[in-house]
C-alpha cells in the first residue's frame, strides 16, 4: 500500500510499492499558481539531491520550481504534461504527478509531513 507524503513546500510525495516514489504539487499549490501552461521536466537517469530545483512550472500568474524533497535518480517522468500541462490542474494528486525517483534513502521520508501536519500548513479545499 503506498504512503503519501508532503513538504511544508506544497508537494506530495507517495512511496510506491516498488519502493520509488512519485512526486507532484498539492491541490493547495495548484491553487495557488492557477491555471498552469507549461511543465519542464528533467531526463530520465539525472540524479538530484534533496532541495535541488527539478521541475520548472509555468501559470497564467508565476513561474515555480519543483524542489526534490529527496535524493535520488529520475526514473519516470509524467511525459503526458508536454503536451496537457492543464492534466495538472484537473487532478494534481493523480494524473497530474510530475516524476518517479529512486530514491538514495528511503528515509528521507521520514522527515515529511503527513497528512494531518499538512493540512494545518495549508488547509485543502473541499
Amino acid at each position: 500500500m503506498s504512503t503519501t507524503k508532503y513538504t511544508a513546500d506544497h508537494e506530495w510525495v507517495r512511496l510506491e510499492d516498488d519502493g520509488t516514489v512519485t512526486i507532484g504539487i498539492t491541490p493547495f499549490a495548484q491553487e495557488q499558481l492557477g491555471d498552469i501552461v507549461f511543465v519542464q521536466l528533467p531526463e530520465v537517469g539525472q540524479r538530484f539531491d534533496k532541495g535541488e530545483e527539478a521541475v520548472v512550472i509555468e501559470s497564467v500568474k508565476a513561474a515555480a520550481d519543483i524542489k526534490m524533497p529527496v535524493a535520488g535518480e529520475i526514473v519516470g517522468v509524467n511525459q503526458a504534461l508536454a503536451d496537457a500541462p492543464e492534466t495538472v490542474n484537473r487532478d494534481p494528486m493523480g494524473a497530474g504527478w510530475f516524476l518517479k525517483v529512486k530514491p538514495e534513502s528511503i528515509g528521507e521520508l521520514e522527515g515529511l509531513l503527513d497528512e494531518a501536519a499538512y493540512e494545518k500548513l495549508a488547509p485543502q479545499p473541499q
